[in-house]
């Protein structure tokens, strides 16, 4: 808690009710993937518990934390980047969203997803987090994600991050791009398969942040929530 106090926003008014309690709620009800209403009496009315949670995901504290926790990663080595679907169930999935850009839930061939890119550094801990999309490529999450790459040597990524664009944006920041070619370049591109071995850590990150259920399969309709609950996820497996 000491750790997390910083990011908590400011209460004005009446005080507020205990932050650990209602942060442990919070906590409970994400990994087990409940309903509010289903909270442990010890962990106070369900409308608070519920009333937090909407509230400060809409102004991003939940992601804030995880961001100003995982800054202080002081990884100078390698990162790594990949994506990985999200079911999206049908409480998130049916009906339309007026106005906005959407809630970000895309058909594939496995049903209605989001997808989840991500870039972690050496030892699988995520430092930064985007979602789109299920049908979305690879590449939209590569730009958006590129500008956050901290200064490190090598970046790891599977096939699906081959692009000529993206391995110049590499190189202008002085990264070394550790991308196997796609199969339909004529001229093979040469990679340390020693050093992308070690991709297999950002698979491992994908599946702990998975055994939360409510990261797992996506029952909130509003993609600020539902990335809520994955920064939360990531907080509490890896950056506590």
């Amino acid at each position: 808690m000491a750790r997390l106090e910083p990011y908590f926003p400011k209460s004005h008014g009446k005080p507020r009710v205990d932050d650990r309690r209602v942060l442990s709620g919070i906590i409970f009800i994400n990994r087990n993937g409940l309903r509010w209403r289903d909270a442990p009496k010890e962990y106070g009315p369900h409308k608070t518990l519920y009333n937090r949670w909407n509230r400060w995901s809409d102004k991003g504290i939940f992601a804030q934390m995880m961001v100003g926790l995982a800054a202080e990663h002081s990884e100078k080595n390698t990162v790594m980047i990949d994506a990985t679907y999200l079911k999206a169930h049908r409480t998130a999935s049916s009906l339309g969203q007026k106005g906005g850009r959407g809630r970000l839930i895309g058909r594939t061939k496995g049903g209605m997803n989001t997808k989840l890119h991500a870039i972690c550094d050496s030892r699988g801990r995520p430092l930064n987090l985007f979602v789109t999309a299920g049908q979305a490529s690879d590449y939209i999450g590569a730009r958006a994600l590129c500008d956050s790459l901290p200064d490190v040597d090598w970046l790891l990524g599977d096939r699906g991050y081959d692009a000529d664009w993206f391995r110049e944006a590499l190189k202008d920041k002085g990264i070394h791009a550790c991308i196997p070619g796609r199969k339909q370049r004529k001229a093979t591109v040469k990679y340390d398969k020693r050093r992308y071995k070690r991709r297999n850590r950002i698979e491992i990150m994908f599946g702990r942040l998975k055994d939360w259920r409510r990261v797992a399969t996506r029952y909130d309709r509003c993609p600020k929530v539902f990335l809520s609950a994955i920064a939360l996820a990531a907080t509490v497996i890896y950056w506590l």
